[in-house]
């Protein structure tokens, strides 16, 4: 499918997908999400979709973000190193760790940037990126999340806004290991490298402009 009619299509499985989630959340559970959101400062969000340095680049973007961390999660090894991971056995996937504040930004709508910024229908690869480390994994922090993750995909593979099925895990988190100091803050800090220009780059503008009205 024409990347402008995934867009527009994702546009209305968002409206859709409000709908459907305040339909399938039971009442009781509902209102522990609001007293959760309410009585919540920040809450976090992990996500892996490819390379993190490209997710940290788009979420650091976004209104109501604190911060974005990059790192590994998933695997079995503790405290693995980038050269590890980067070997495709450890079982860790790379992801960027999101604190954000729930009354600027909702769960709902970090997860259309996530759907809308990589391709959740490829199996351990995002462009020339390949291996497990790049798979496309949401790692959800409670019940609330999981379920909202779970509605929004089934939403998306009805809609058919993608040629082929959303391959994205969605698993509970179990670790987070912080990358290394040189990989936060890659995009700002290194956006001159070939790297930043032609992979990062194009994702932050587009994320630029289809999400205008949520940047910083």
């Amino acid at each position: 499918m024409h990347k402008l009619n995934i867009q527009a299509t994702i546009l209305l499985v968002v409206a859709f997908f409000m709908n459907a989630c305040a339909n399938q959340v039971k009442p009781k559970e509902r209102t522990k999400m609001t007293e959760s959101i309410n009585n919540s400062i920040t809450d976090t969000a992990t996500f892996g979709a490819g390379c993190f340095w490209c997710v940290e680049a788009v979420f650091q973007e976004m209104k109501g973000v604190i911060k974005v961390t990059s790192g590994y999660s998933g695997g079995e090894v503790k405290k693995p190193s980038y050269k590890e991971v980067c070997t495709g056995l450890t079982g860790h996937a790379e992801v960027c760790q999101i604190i954000y504040n729930p009354k600027e930004v909702s769960f709902k709508e970090l997860l259309e940037a996530f759907w809308q910024t990589h391709d959740p229908t490829t199996i351990n690869r995002q462009g020339n990126d390949m291996g497990t480390q790049y798979r496309s994994v949401i790692f959800y922090h409670n019940e609330m999340q999981k379920q909202l993750a779970e509605i929004y995909k089934a939403e998306l593979n009805k809609s058919g806004a993608f040629d082929k099925p959303i391959v994205t895990a969605i698993e509970p988190i179990t670790n987070f290991y912080p990358a290394e100091d040189y990989h936060q803050n890659y995009y700002d800090q290194n956006g001159d490298a070939p790297y930043c220009q032609y992979v990062i780059k194009p994702k932050v503008d587009k994320f630029r402009k289809v999400f205008h009205d949520k940047l910083k």
